[in-house]
């Protein structure tokens, strides 16, 4: 097999839920744990945190891995979705896997994938544990695809849990309320396994500590022990001053390379998670590794589309906030931004509630309507008579690219370009 027929297996022979939606979602553990058996139970030979959350996953996922390597650890990192390349996914120091690994990974056990019936995140998952182990990671930082619970990553036994933050996203699958979002979340939270909470909310904390509780596990709520003192924008960084709750005042500059606002509330998860491995496992990161580690995340681990700068005249902007929690975000930093017009390339898939994102977008922005070449991703039509019934007006344009470039047509250098509302259509506009 070719590195493009083994893609073409991957997201063609078995239904991919980012592409197609929920019709590839199979939740469910014995499928996945049966393949980890078969594969020799790789996620046995290093250590692995688990992260989870509605929002910022990713980010904090990625900051944690510059950091650890920074502190000399040979360090793993599973997230998905990838934007450009699927071997975005799987990544040690930062390196993505190999072509050729992963050809050999699904040459070797097709047959045993296509007998199982797994889904396409079940064999991506697998295809990263015998990667890690074979590469001879110390710790892998794995993302949860989708929930928690009975997600596919949830056979690992992490020595640190995290938990982000609840929003309702996914609900015709995780339920229709916090607690029910939270309860799916909160399910990989473990026996004597300490669980870092990025975010207090009282909806979901008590679901979070009832789950502890029943469970024996440790639980920590970041917020309880650092706090943002200060923030400022340099340059191309946030410098955020974090201090410990009771610690007196005294507390570190920390310089981070990824912008928008939102990660003031992922530092603050990183350094509590670092906190409690620093007290639990045999992980131990100091200051320098983290000060090095936050100021080179986009260097050390090629992260892509937070509130990523492509242009400064006009003002042009990316960022994969694709639910109302991550719109808000987005929205709130745009309004900061001095600008004369606003231009919004945004185009939403169709599973998604586009009605509750469409009413927080602001309305004297002119719109470019739009939709990613997947599936899922409503028409842009569609897209623009829904948006109307919000007094969001503008204009439809299908391809993404040819809709950045129209918007580059009708700005001028003093205005701003924002993109986003989909992972995919920030995919598709990225060079």
């Amino acid at each position: 097999m070719t590195y493009g027929e083994t893609l073409d297996f991957l997201f063609g022979s078995l239904a991919d839920f980012q592409r197609v939606g929920a019709d590839a979602y199979k939740p469910g553990l014995e499928r996945v744990e049966i393949f980890n058996n078969y594969l020799g139970n790789p996620d046995r030979k290093f250590k692995t945190i688990h992260v989870a959350g509605t929002n910022g996953k990713g980010s904090v996922s990625h900051i944690l891995a510059s950091i650890l390597q920074a502190a000399g650890y040979r360090t793993g990192l599973f997230t998905s979705p990838h934007l450009k390349d699927f071997r975005e996914r799987i990544r040690v120091n930062g390196r993505p896997i190999p072509e050729a690994e992963v050809v050999k990974f699904t040459a070797g056990h097709r047959d045993k994938m296509v007998a199982m019936g797994l889904s396409f995140f079940e064999m991506t998952v697998g295809m990263a544990l015998s990667y890690f182990a074979r590469e001879k990671v110390d710790i892998a930082i794995i993302e949860v695809g989708l929930g928690g619970r009975l997600d596919a990553t949830n056979i690992i036994r992490p020595v640190l849990g995290i938990i982000t933050n609840i929003g309702l996203d996914h609900t015709s699958l995780l339920g229709d309320s916090i607690e029910a979002i939270a309860a799916e979340k909160g399910g990989i939270i473990k026996p004597s396994v300490p669980t870092v909470i990025g975010e207090h909310d009282y909806e979901s904390d008590a679901v979070f500590k009832n789950i502890a509780m029943e469970r024996n596990g440790n639980l920590f709520f970041a917020q309880d022990i650092y706090h943002v003192a200060g923030a400022r924008h340099e340059d191309d960084c946030q410098i955020f001053t974090i201090e410990e709750r009771g610690g007196g005042g005294t507390g570190i500059e920390v310089s981070l390379d990824l912008l928008g606002h939102y990660q003031s509330r992922n530092i603050i998860t990183v350094m509590a998670a670092l906190n409690i491995l620093n007290r639990t496992a045999s992980i131990k990161t100091d200051i320098p590794a983290v000060l090095k580690g936050c100021r080179s995340v986009v260097a050390s681990t090629s992260l892509l589309g937070r509130w990523q700068i492509l242009g400064s005249e006009p003002l042009t902007v990316c960022d994969t906030g694709h639910n109302e929690h991550g719109i808000r975000q987005v929205v709130r930093q745009i309004k900061e931004q001095r600008y004369g017009r606003l231009f919004m390339v945004i185009g939403f898939v169709s599973d998604k509630d586009v009605a509750k994102m469409l009413s927080i977008l602001p309305c004297e922005a002119y719109f470019i309507f739009t939709r990613a070449s997947i599936e899922r991703a409503m028409p842009a039509e569609v897209l623009a008579l829904k948006a109307a019934e919000y007094g969001l007006c503008g204009e439809a344009i299908s391809d993404a690219g040819a809709a950045l470039s129209r918007a580059c047509e009708l700005a001028t250098p003093n205005d701003m370009i924002f993109i986003g509302g989909s992972n995919f259509v920030v995919a598709e506009i990225l060079p």
